[in-house]
């Protein structure tokens, strides 16, 4: 599936193939202290998929809980949550942020991914294959 969207203020857009299989919430630390949630909402496509349209995102470096340094980018402008990726270099996968995506009533998460970090009155989904940590 053809996706695309933009950051709250709309000076930054872009696109990417989906495949809707990798439709997420993810229950990480990071995920909820940069979401301001208990979760994040995701959706993983292919780093030959994904195209920044419009405008530059900010980008930081965190470690996440998985030990892995991680690409955060952002909104300079209105600080909205875009994407992360791989620090390394190599940016085979975007986990973009599925509240910016303009198809995102379509989008139905298929896993949970690092449950062993959700609060403990977030209950599990039924419908979602569910993964301690990344997903595999």
């Amino acid at each position: 599936m053809k996706i695309n969207g933009e950051c709250h203020c709309g000076a930054i857009a872009y696109e990417a193939d989906l495949d809707l299989e990798k439709v997420g919430i993810c229950l990480c630390a990071d995920c909820q202290a940069l979401s301001a949630s208990a979760f994040r909402t995701i959706a993983m496509v292919s780093g030959n998929s994904f195209r920044i349209t419009r405008g530059t995102p900010k980008e930081y470096v965190k470690s996440g809980d998985s030990g892995n340094r991680r690409v955060q980018a952002f909104c300079p402008d209105c600080g909205s949550g875009l994407y992360a990726t791989a620090a390394d270099g190599n940016r085979d996968v975007y986990n973009i942020r599925l509240g910016t995506v303009q198809q995102r009533r379509d989008l139905i998460p298929q896993f949970e991914c690092w449950r062993q970090s959700a609060l403990p009155w977030l209950p599990a989904s039924a419908s979602t294959r569910q993964f301690d940590r990344n997903p595999h």
